[in-house]
């Protein structure tokens, strides 16, 4: 079965980067704690304090899409509604 891979970095609003911050490290917890989930990886970028480096890997596109559903309704979702995402989704062996 294929995995499902999501690159490329997320850039927050001012406005959101404190709510951001504070809900990132339960954000990671709960999806690393996810079935199906290989890798989950979120970065601050040292220079540019608004970009997030994101990398995602899951062991099928079934595991990526309940995770997907599950960030809809979580806090993470809510503080990050308004985040600018530049991501690439594909499958990989």
């Amino acid at each position: 079965m294929n995995k499902t891979i999501l690159e490329g970095f997320i850039v927050v609003p001012e406005e959101d980067l404190s709510a951001v911050l504070d809900e990132l490290p339960n954000h990671i917890q709960l999806t690393r704690n996810e079935t199906g989930c290989i890798l989950f990886d979120v970065t601050q970028d040292p220079l540019t304090p608004n970009r997030f480096t994101v990398y995602e890997m899951f062991s099928s596109r079934e595991a990526f899409d309940l995770h997907q559903q599950r960030v809809k309704s979580s806090i993470w979702g809510e503080v990050a509604k308004n985040v600018e995402r530049h991501y690439k989704l594909y499958e990989s062996e």
